[in-house]
């Protein structure tokens, strides 16, 4: 079964029913019971909601053991990522974007296969540099790929991005091995500032050999720790946009 919710935000009259038995009902059946189910919808903010209809649940159900997580970004993550979850005998959320619905990307001839799948788990370096990585997923990489492109353009600073593709479980590889390369770690993303997929990253840079090969520490971008606002034009200004990118990118390797 898929189960579409039209804003991940009305998944909390469904959260127990998620995590309480979806999540856990194979563990607590000693692997006799799998849930083999998804749920999809647009997740996070759109333009104009208000607060009840923006939150990002990355972080909300990636932390629940019995839960696989992936949050697609362009055409290929789309269709990739939501036929490995309907093939998962796991429950797993696809947090989609109402904002990417309608922005085009170009399709390989590999994706455009019947028979195309994309891991669950692994993350995708979608640009190269040596400065500096940044790590982010869904519609947060739009604006970290255009503050890339400036930063090479005006400071001659060299940007890797990091497509996380899934939250949970998290290529803690993909990060670790991009650090050993840039020596700088910024983890973008549409969530709170307390508690989220964020602040994983920075545990993770901690608690690996990541760590030994930090020239500076971890820094996040987030959206503002205040209740999404309905009005346009500051709702704008509480969300990531390439410009904090770039400035927390060049504050990182101690540039003005």
């Amino acid at each position: 079964p898929i189960c579409e919710f039209m804003t991940f935000n009305f998944a909390m009259q469904a959260i127990d029913q998620i995590i309480n038995s979806a999540a856990k009902v194979y563990y607590m059946a000693g692997g006799l019971v799998p849930c083999p189910i998804v749920f999809r919808g647009p997740n996070g903010s759109a333009a104009g909601v208000a607060a009840q209809h923006s939150q990002d649940y990355a972080a909300w159900y990636g932390a629940i053991p019995g839960l696989k997580v992936v949050s697609p970004w362009d055409s290929e993550d789309a269709k990739g990522l939501l036929k490995s979850a309907i093939r998962d005998p796991n429950p797993v959320i696809v947090l989609e974007n109402e904002l990417q619905y309608g922005v085009p990307f170009p399709m390989s001839e590999e994706a455009m296969s019947p028979d195309f799948l994309l891991p669950i788990g692994r993350a995708k370096i979608i640009r190269e540099g040596k400065d500096a990585t940044i790590v982010s997923h869904s519609r947060t990489i739009n604006f970290c790929i255009e503050a890339a492109e400036k930063l090479q353009a005006d400071e001659g600073i060299s940007v890797e991005i990091i497509n996380l593709r899934s939250i949970r479980p998290l290529d803690a590889d993909a990060i670790v091995n991009s650090v050993k390369k840039t020596n700088h770690l910024i983890s973008v993303e549409s969530g709170f500032p307390q508690f989220g997929v964020g602040s994983e990253i920075c545990a993770l840079a901690m608690e690996t050999e990541a760590f030994d090969y930090l020239d500076a520490p971890v820094e996040r971008v987030t959206n503002a720790d205040v209740p999404t606002p309905y009005a346009q034009n500051i709702e704008y200004l509480s969300y990531p946009n390439a410009e904090v990118i770039a400035k927390v990118v060049k504050r990182s390797l101690y540039r003005k």
